[in-house]
C-alpha cells in the first residue's frame, strides 16, 4: 500500500513539474513575442521620426533657399522705393523753399515798383501843374516811364500769381508723396509682419474702402472737406491717401473731385455700422418717405445704441461722436445746391430739391461706379430711388429749415 502511494505521489510530482515547465515555456514565448512587437513598434516610430526629420530638413532648406531670399529681395525693393519717395519729398521741400525765396524777392520788387510808381505819379502831377500855369509841354519820357512801370507791375503780378499757383501745386504734390510714403511704409510693415508671424494682415493700414467728395459750390468746398474727414475719423477710419482732379482733368479753377482711399475697418463691417448709425440717429432722420411723428407720439429711436456708461433707455447728454459728425456732414451737404459724398458703402447725394442718403452693397457700389454716376447728383438720385426702402433715407424734410 505504501508503495502504491509513493508511486502515485511520484506521478503527481512529475505531472506538476511538467505543467510548471510548460507554463514557463509559454510565458517565455509570450514575453519574447511582446519584446519583438515592441521592437517593431520602436523601429516603425524611428522610421517615422526619420521621415519627419527629413521633411523638416527639406522644408528648412527650401525656406533658406527660396522664401528668405525672396523676402529679402522684396524688402530691399520696398526699401528702395521708400528711399526714392523720401528723396522726392526732400527735393520737393527744397524746391518749395527756393520758390518761397523767389516769392519774397518778387514781393519786394513789387513793393519797390509800387513806390516808384507813386513817385513818378507825383512827378507827373507836378509837371502837369506847371504846364497848366504856363510852362512848357510835359516831357514824353514821364509818360513812357509810367507805361513801362505799369507793364512791369502787371508782369510782376502775373509772375506772383504763377508762383503762388506753382507753390500750391507743389504743396499738393508733397502731400500726395508724403501720404504715398506713409502708405508704402505701412504696407511694408504689414507684409513683413505677416510673413514672419504667419498671421493674416490687419485692416489698420490696408485700403479697405474708397470715398468720394464733390460739391458744386466753391465756397463750401473747404468746410465740406473738413466735415467729411471728421466723419471719416469718427467712423474709426483713416485716410491712407487722396487724389483730386477737375471734372475734365486738372483744370485750373474747376471744382475738384476728391477721391479718398480709406482703411481701418473691414468692408463687411462698414455697411452694418453705417446702417445702425443712421437708424439710431433718431426721429429727426425719417426713412424713405416716412413722415415725422404725430404730436404727442413717442420719438422713433429705431435701433438705439447703448452708450458706455449710460443705462439702457436713458438718453445720453450729447450724441456720440460718429452721430454728431454724420449730422454735421449732412447739414453741410444740405447747404449746397449740388454735392456728392461717399464713405465706403455710405453715400449721400444733394440736389437742388433733395437730400438722400443710402447704404450700398458692394455690388451696388460697383454698378454705380461702372455707370459713372457718382459725380452726377441728379443721376445718382435717380439710381438711389430704385434701392429697397431699408437701404435709403430721404433727408429732404430733415434738411429743410
Amino acid at each position: 500500500m505504501t508503495t502504491v502511494v509513493l508511486v502515485v505521489l511520484c506521478f503527481v510530482v512529475g505531472a506538476l513539474e511538467l505543467y510548471a515547465g510548460r507554463q514557463s515555456r509559454n510565458q517565455a514565448s509570450a514575453f519574447s513575442r511582446r519584446i519583438e512587437e515592441l521592437n517593431e513598434q520602436v523601429t516603425k516610430q524611428n522610421n517615422v521620426l526619420v521621415t519627419v526629420g527629413e521633411q523638416l530638413t527639406a522644408e528648412l532648406s527650401r525656406v533658406k533657399q527660396d522664401v528668405l531670399p525672396a523676402l529679402d529681395t522684396r524688402l530691399r525693393q520696398n526699401t528702395g522705393q521708400v528711399e526714392e519717395l523720401a528723396g522726392l519729398v526732400h527735393q520737393a521741400d527744397e524746391f518749395l523753399r527756393t520758390q518761397a525765396g523767389r516769392l519774397r524777392d518778387l514781393e519786394q520788387q513789387r513793393i519797390t515798383l509800387a513806390a516808384l510808381r507813386r513817385k513818378l505819379t507825383e512827378v507827373e502831377t507836378s509837371v502837369r501843374a506847371v504846364t497848366r500855369t504856363g510852362g512848357g509841354p510835359p516831357d514824353g519820357r514821364v509818360e513812357t516811364a509810367l507805361d513801362r512801370l505799369a507793364d512791369l507791375e502787371r508782369g510782376g503780378a502775373e509772375i506772383l500769381e504763377l508762383q503762388r499757383t506753382l507753390t500750391r501745386t507743389l504743396e499738393d504734390v508733397e502731400d500726395v508723396v508724403a501720404e504715398l510714403l506713409q502708405f508704402t511704409e505701412g504696407e511694408l510693415d504689414d507684409t513683413v509682419t505677416a510673413a514672419l508671424t504667419g498671421r493674416p494682415r490687419s485692416h489698420g493700414e490696408a485700403v479697405t474702402a474708397t470715398g468720394r467728395l464733390w460739391t458744386r459750390d466753391e465756397q463750401l468746398d473747404d468746410i465740406l472737406g473738413e466735415m467729411y474727414e471728421r466723419c471719416v475719423r469718427s467712423s474709426r477710419l483713416n485716410v491712407r491717401f487722396r487724389t483730386a482732379e477737375g471734372p475734365n482733368g486738372d483744370v485750373p479753377g474747376a471744382t475738384e473731385r476728391r477721391r479718398y482711399f480709406l482703411g481701418g475697418q473691414a468692408p463687411e463691417d462698414l455697411a452694418g455700422a453705417f446702417s445702425a448709425l443712421l437708424i439710431s440717429t433718431g426721429a429727426d432722420l425719417p426713412t424713405n418717405g416716412s413722415t415725422a411723428a404725430a404730436p404727442g407720439a413717442g420719438a422713433r429711436r429705431g435701433l438705439a445704441r447703448v452708450e458706455p456708461g449710460v443705462p439702457p433707455g436713458v438718453e445720453p447728454t450729447r450724441p456720440p461722436e460718429d452721430e454728431a459728425a454724420l449730422k454735421a456732414l449732412l447739414r453741410t451737404l444740405s447747404e449746397s445746391s449740388g454735392a456728392v459724398a461717399q464713405i465706403g458703402p455710405l453715400m449721400a447725394v444733394r440736389t437742388r430739391d433733395e437730400l438722400l442718403c443710402a447704404v450700398l452693397t458692394a455690388g451696388q457700389s460697383l454698378e454705380l461706379e461702372s455707370d459713372e454716376v457718382f459725380w452726377d447728383p441728379v443721376a445718382a438720385t435717380l439710381r438711389l430711388r430704385r434701392l429697397p426702402s431699408h437701404q435709403l433715407w430721404d433727408l429732404t424734410d430733415w434738411a429743410t429749415p
